[in-house]
C-alpha cells in the first residue's frame, strides 16, 4: 500500500514533469517536423538530450498519474501486484531481512566476475563464451527444436482439448483485468524492441541469403516467399509457445493448489506443492533471475546502440561515447519508475500506450505501403507457413539452422521465466484455453501481421529498386538497426512514421524492462513477501548498471550469448513441467469438455432443428 508521503512525492514530481515534458516536446516536434524553424541553432548531441528528456519525462509522468485502487480486487494476487512504500530506514531493514541471500548474491557475483574477466582477458572471455554458445546451439539443436515443437503441440491440446476448460483459481474466481488490458500486458511484456528493429530487416537477410530449406536463388521471387515464411516461423506460434508452457503450470499450481507465485513452481508436478522450498527450486529461481537480467540488460544496451546508429545514419548525429550511457540512463529511469508504481499504474499505462502506437503505426503502414504486394505475398507466405510448419519445425539444417532457428528458440526460452511468470500472475480467473489463446495465438497473430507488413514492404522496396536497404545495412557493418530508416523515408508520411518508429523502440524496451524488474524483485524476496519499492529500485538500477557496463567495457554480444545459454535448462524444465501437469490433470481434472466435443454435440441439434422446421416456400 502506498503511504501518503510517497503519494505526495509522486504528485509533486508529476507536476514538475509537466512543464519539462511540454517544453522539450515542443522543441522536439518543431525540430522533427519543421526543421527550418530551428535551423542549426541546436546541435546534434543537444537534440539527442532534448529528445531523451521528452520521452523520459512523458513516460514517467504517465506512470506517476494517480490511481484509485479497486478494493474489491482479488487478494490472492496481492503478493505479486501490490508494491509497498516505506521510509528509508524501514526500507533498508526490509531489504536486508526479506531478500533471499542466494538470489541476491549469485547474480551480482556472476556479473561482477564476467565484467572482471572482460576487463582482464577480453579476447579469451569472448572466445570462451562464443565457443560454449556455438557448441550448445549445434549440439543441443535437436533438443531446442523438439522442445519448441512439443510446446506447440501441447498448446494445441490445451486450446482444443478438455483441459482448456479449467478455470485458474476456481469456478467463482473473476479475472483481475479486462481482456484488452490482459492482452496488452501479455503482448508488450513478452517482446521487446527487437520486434521494431527486426520487422523490416529479417526478411531482407533471408532474401539476400535464402535459407537452405527454401533452396531459392538470392534476390528471386522464390526468395521473397521463403524470406517471409521463415520470418513468420521465427516470430510466430513456435516462439510464443515457450511462454505458455512455463506460465500455465505456474498459474495452475499457484491459484488452485496454493503454491507460491514463482518460476520454481513449474516443478510442483514433480516435487509437489510441499516440496517447493528445496535447493532445486532456489536454483531454478536463481537461474531465472540471471537469465532475466542478462537478457534484458543486453537488450537495453543493444537497443541503445542500435537506436543511436539509426539516428546517426538518418540525420548524421554522432552521440559519442556519452550518448549511449545517457540513453541507457534515461531508459533505466523510465522502467524503474514504471515498475515501482506497479502494474495498475505505470506498467499498465505504458503498455497501453505501446499498443496504441503499435496500432497507429500499423494502420499508417497499411495506408502508405504497397498493399497489393503485401497482401498477395503475405497470404501466400502464411499459407506456406501453415502447410510447411511441421517440416520447418523438424528441419535440422546444419549451421544455418543453428545460427538462426536454434538461436531464436534458445533466446525465447531464456526470456520464458520472467514472461511466463508474468503471464501466470495476470491469469487468475482465466480459463486455461483463454491463457493459451492470448499468449500464443493472439500475440503471434499481432506479431506476424507486423512482420508481414514491414517485411513485405522492405522486400518490395528492395526488389523494385526504390531504395537499396541492403546496401544501407552493409555500410553500417550489417546492423539491423538502420534498415527501417531508409525504408520509411521512401514512403509517404515518412517523417511521421520515423517519429513513431523511434517512439516504439523506446516504449517497447521500457514495457519489457519494467516487467522484468518487477518479476526479478518478486523472485529475489523471500516467499510470501511482496517486494518493497527498495527491492524494485535496486533491481531496476542493477539492470541499468549491467547495461551501462556492457556499453563501457564491451561484450554485449558475449553477455547475450551467455544469457542465451540459460535457454537450454529452461527448455528441459518446460518439458518436465508440461509432462507433469498433464499427469496431474489426468488424475485430478476430469469432467471437462473439449471444443471439438462441444462442436460435435451441436451437430445433431442443428439437424433436428431443420427436420422440425422445414422450409415454408412450398
Amino acid at each position: 500500500m502506498a503511504t501518503s508521503d510517497a503519494s505526495g512525492i509522486a504528485e509533486i514530481v508529476g507536476r514538475l514533469l509537466i512543464p519539462l515534458c511540454a517544453a522539450s516536446g515542443a522543441l522536439v516536434l518543431a525540430g522533427f517536423f519543421f526543421p527550418t524553424l530551428v535551423g542549426e541553432a541546436v546541435t546534434g548531441p543537444v537534440w539527442l538530450t532534448v529528445a531523451l528528456v521528452f520521452f523520459t519525462s512523458a513516460l514517467c509522468y504517465i506512470a506517476l498519474l494517480p490511481y484509485s485502487e479497486d478494493t474489491t480486487a482479488p487478494a490472492a494476487a496481492d503478493v505479486f501486484l501490490r508494491v509497498r512504500q516505506t521510509d528509508l530506514r524501514q526500507a533498508v531493514r526490509e531489504f536486508l531481512a526479506q531478500h533471499e541471500p542466494s538470489i541476491l548474491a549469485f547474480p551480482v557475483l556472476v556479473f561482477a566476475v564476467f565484467f572482471g574477466l572482460q576487463i582482464a582477458f577480453p579476447a579469451r572471455t569472448t572466445g570462451a563464451v562464443d565457443a560454449a554458445a556455438a557448441t550448445v546451439l549445434r549440439g543441443g539443436g535437436p533438443l531446442f527444436l523438439a522442445a519448441v515443437f512439443l510446446s506447440v503441440c501441447y498448446c494445441v491440446v490445451l486450446l482444443l482439448g478438455p483441459w482448456g476448460d479449467i478455470k485458474l483459481g476456481g469456478s467463482d474466481t473473476e479475472p483481475s483485468y479486462t481482456y484488452p488490458t490482459y492482452f496488452t500486458l501479455v503482448f508488450t511484456a513478452g517482446i521487446a524492441a527487437g520486434l521494431v528493429f527486426w520487422g523490416p530487416t529479417e526478411a531482407l537477410f533471408h532474401y539476400n541469403q535464402p535459407p537452405p530449406y527454401i533452396g531459392a536463388t538470392a534476390g528471386s521471387q522464390n526468395a521473397i516467399d521463403g524470406a517471409l515464411v521463415y520470418t513468420l516461423f521465427h516470430w510466430g506460434v513456435s516462439a510464443w509457445s515457450a511462454y505458455a508452457v512455463i506460465g500455465v503450470p505456474i498459474a495452475y499450481f499457484a491459484f488452485t493448489r496454493g503454491a507460491p507465485l514463482r518460476v520454481s513452481t513449474v516443478l510442483a508436478p514433480v516435487l509437489g506443492t510441499d516440496g517447493l522450498d528445496s535447493a532445486w527450486t532456489k536454483l531454478v529461481d536463481t537461474l531465472a533471475v540471471f537469465a532475466t537480467i542478462g537478457g534484458i540488460a543486453t537488450s537495453v544496451a543493444l537497443v541503445s546502440e542500435q537506436f543511436l546508429a539509426g539516428i546517426n545514419y538518418q540525420w548524421g548525429v554522432a552521440a559519442g561515447e556519452v550518448g549511449p550511457v545517457l540513453f541507457v540512463g534515461g531508459l533505466t529511469l523510465i522502467f524503474v519508475v514504471s515498475s515501482a508504481t506497479g502494474i495498475h499504474r505505470g506498467i499498465r499505462r505504458i503498455a497501453g500506450l505501446n499498443v496504441v502506437l503499435f496500432a497507429l503505426f500499423t494502420l499508417l503502414m497499411v495506408a502508405v505501403g504497397p498493399r497489393s504486394f503485401v497482401l498477395d505475398r503475405g497470404t501466400q507466405a502464411l499459407g506456406t507457413y501453415m502447410l510447411e510448419f511441421v517440416p520447418l519445425s523438424l528441419h535440422t539444417g546444419g549451421q544455418w539452422v543453428a545460427e538462426w532457428t536454434v538461436w531464436n528458440w534458445s533466446w525465447w526460452f531464456s526470456w520464458a521465466p520472467f514472461a511466463g511468470l508474468f503471464v501466470a500472475a495476470l491469469s487468475r480467473g482465466r480459463r486455461v484455453r483463454t491463457v493459451v489463446f492470448t499468449t500464443v495465438v493472439a500475440t503471434s497473430a499481432a506479431t506476424m501481421v507486423w512482420f508481414l507488413l514491414l517485411g513485405g514492404t522492405s522486400l518490395f522496396i528492395q526488389h523494385t529498386g526504390r531504395a537499396d536497404l541492403l546496401a544501407a545495412i552493409a555500410q553500417r557493418g550489417g546492423s539491423e538497426a538502420v534498415a527501417g530508416f531508409p525504408l520509411l523515408s521512401s514512403l509517404a508520411l515518412g517523417q511521421l512514421l520515423l517519429f513513431l518508429f523511434l517512439a516504439l523502440i523506446i516504449v517497447f524496451i521500457a514495457t519489457s524492462a519494467d516487467t522484468s524488474t518487477l518479476v526479478v524483485s518478486v523472485l529475489a524476496t523471500r516467499r510470501g513477501v511482496a517486494p518493497s519499492t527498495t527491492h524494485i529500485v535496486f533491481w531496476g538500477v542493477f539492470q541499468g548498471v549491467v547495461a551501462v557496463s556492457v556499453l563501457l567495457l564491451g561484450g554485449a554480444e558475449t553477455l547475450q550469448a551467455l544469457a542465451v545459454l540459460t535457454g537450454g535448462p529452461f527448455a528441459v524444465i518446460s518439458l518436465v513441467a508440461a509432462g507433469g501437469l498433464a499427469v496431474t490433470w489426468l488424475r485430478d481434472e476430469r469432467g471437462h469438455t473439449s471444443l471439438l466435443r462441444r462442436a460435435v454435440r451441436k451437430l445433431p441439434a442443428i439437424q433436428t432443428h431443420h427436420d422440425v422446421d422445414p422450409p415454408e416456400e412450398k
